[in-house]
């Protein structure tokens, strides 16, 4: 071995020991200094917004489906007897029909069922008689005028029957729900802005501090290769750890809507309620965070090593 590659092989003994000593003392270790519970907090809100997304999503989807082609035929009749005949009729030529499918008539005990927190059971049926309720759904791309030409035919039957179509009441929902959903997109592009923004801040923060030691370290030999690592490992060591309790704390709140949801008997809190497979889509951005984190420090401390070049 010669001179020279001896001193060389020195040279990197010497910054390897520096880096490792180093390590416990550039950066603020983790849990001692502020930037991991900035990250947790960062992490919970958007935890949180995501599951906003995946929820309202999925909610989007099934009403989508359910809203499309969907009627609803109302027989409106005071005389229980003439009301039961015309629903059997028109419900019978329905399905009769050629491009109308899931022909159902609703039971009135379900109707009663359903009103009774606003009418309450003491009322006899004989004195507030409930419409009879159809549904049906259209084929896809079934024309407006076929639909107007079937009210016609339904009100030739049934004089009082009128024709309800689901996107008309439930549409305003749907439109409210996309633009929370989109809301809340908006709000974790955000959130991982921010966070690395924090990370770029944290990351120049310490590189100022530690001028004189990162000074010394070039002359020992190391690269800005090797000095970028440490920032990078630390920053990743925080993250991980900000990035598990925001999980932590996020799970805790999703679980307790989760629980206040299910005690609620309505079908648009059983829609946006997160289904397992999309939950289980969560831990994986803790994850990202630690990799946007490190990334975001090994770029910015190469960029900051190269200009006091």
């Amino acid at each position: 071995m010669t001179e020279e590659a001896r001193q060389m092989r020195e040279a990197g003994r010497w910054s390897d020991r520096a880096a490792r000593a180093a390590r416990s003392r550039w950066l603020p270790e983790g849990r001692r200094g502020p930037m991991p519970w900035i990250i947790a907090i960062m992490m919970f809100l958007t935890i949180l917004a995501a599951a906003a997304v995946l929820s309202l999503s999925h909610a989007l989807r099934q009403m989508h489906g359910e809203l499309r082609g969907g009627y609803t035929v109302q027989i409106v009749e005071a005389n229980p007897a003439l009301r039961a005949d015309q629903t059997r009729r028109v419900a019978a030529m329905l399905r009769a029909e050629k491009g109308i499918g899931g022909v159902a008539v609703v039971p009135e005990a379900q109707l009663r069922a359903q009103l009774e927190p606003w009418i309450g059971t003491d009322s006899p049926p004989e004195e507030l008689p409930i419409p009879a309720m159809i549904d049906m759904e259209a084929a896809p791309g079934t024309p407006p005028a076929r639909i107007d030409a079937l009210a016609r035919r339904i009100a030739a039957i049934a004089p009082s029957a009128r024709i309800d179509a689901h996107e008309r009441y439930l549409g305003p929902v749907e439109r409210l729900m996309r633009a929370l959903m989109w809301l809340a997109a908006g709000l974790v592009a955000l959130m991982v802005g921010v966070t690395a923004a924090v990370v770029m801040l944290a990351a120049r923060s310490a590189h100022a501090t530690h001028r004189a030691t990162i000074d010394i370290m070039h002359l020992l030999g190391a690269t800005d290769i090797q000095i970028a690592r440490l920032f990078q490992r630390r920053m990743g060591m925080d993250a991980i750890f900000g990035g598990t309790i925001g999980l932590a704390a996020a799970g805790a709140m999703l679980w307790l809507l989760g629980t206040r949801m299910s005690a609620i008997d309505a079908e648009l809190a059983g829609l946006v309620r997160l289904p397992l497979p999309l939950m289980l889509l969560l831990p994986l951005i803790p994850l990202g965070g630690a990799l946007l984190a490190m990334l975001t420090a090994r770029i910015t401390v190469r960029r900051a090593l190269e200009r006091t070049l």
